[in-house]
């Protein structure tokens, strides 16, 4: 039922089919990305309470979901590596988490920036802030467990437990501000039949989250066929590559 899937096991196919949708997620990446973000800095309309300082939310509430699914992508893929002993799921797993580091470090730095004007400074002890802060570190936990053995089979299957067991991290992100009282404000745009924010405002940042998504499967892409080649640069098919 599976053997069509089984050619795609091989390093070298998935190098090529990664080549192939590259240039598709960049160049949709660009459009979504651009026109999200200068839509929603640019013509959207001000804040009736926030005024204009509400346009961060453009990059800090994007970047946030990802940081998430980023996350849940690799303990999926860390999971798939430890109960099947796949190589590449665990290659997958480092080539994200610089990824998911970076979105969620803007993500808070975005955050603080918002939250100076509107809570009056730019760093609180808020369930969903510590609850991800707590993934930034988790994100660097798995990057520095992976390079802290000269074994890279027992860094791989170590970073692949850490990432599995911080996936309980994630809920608690999503649901903090229903389960504690907190500064930070609840869901405004899962609430699809009437969404807390309008739609002017909502369609750059709908424009916005889907940019962020194509970039998010283009750096890991570009990310998991450098990868490749770096783990298999002694076997024929990247010499072959070299030489051609």
């Amino acid at each position: 039922m599976w053997k069509w899937l089984h050619p795609y096991a091989k390093p070298e196919t998935q190098y090529r089919l990664c080549g192939k949708f590259i240039p598709f997620f960049a160049i949709l990446t660009a459009l979504l990305l651009g026109a999200g973000i200068v839509w929603g800095l640019a013509f959207a309309p001000a804040d009736y309470q926030q005024g204009n300082s509400f346009r961060i939310m453009y990059v800090h509430v994007p970047s946030a979901i990802w940081s998430m699914t980023v996350y849940g992508s690799m303990a999926v893929a860390a999971l798939i590596g430890l109960v099947w002993q796949i190589k590449y799921a665990h290659l997958s797993v480092i080539a994200m988490a610089p990824i998911g580091a970076v979105f969620t470090f803007l993500a808070l730095v975005t955050g603080a920036i918002w939250g100076k004007p509107m809570w009056g400074t730019w760093w609180v002890w808020d369930a969903r802030l510590t609850a991800e802060l707590i993934l930034f570190f988790l994100y660097l936990g798995v990057m520095a467990l992976y390079s802290a053995f000269s074994d890279r089979t027992k860094g791989m299957k170590a970073a692949a437990v850490l990432c599995v067991v911080g996936v309980i991290n994630l809920p608690i992100i999503h649901f903090s501000v229903e389960w504690w009282n907190t500064l930070h404000q609840g869901a405004s745009i899962t609430k699809f039949e009437k969404p807390s924010i309008a739609t002017p405002m909502l369609i750059p940042l709908i424009l916005s989250i889907f940019g962020f998504m194509c970039l998010t499967i283009w750096l890991s892409l570009v990310r998991y066929r450098n990868t490749l080649l770096r783990e298999d640069m002694k076997r024929p098919w990247v010499k072959e590559l070299a030489n051609g």
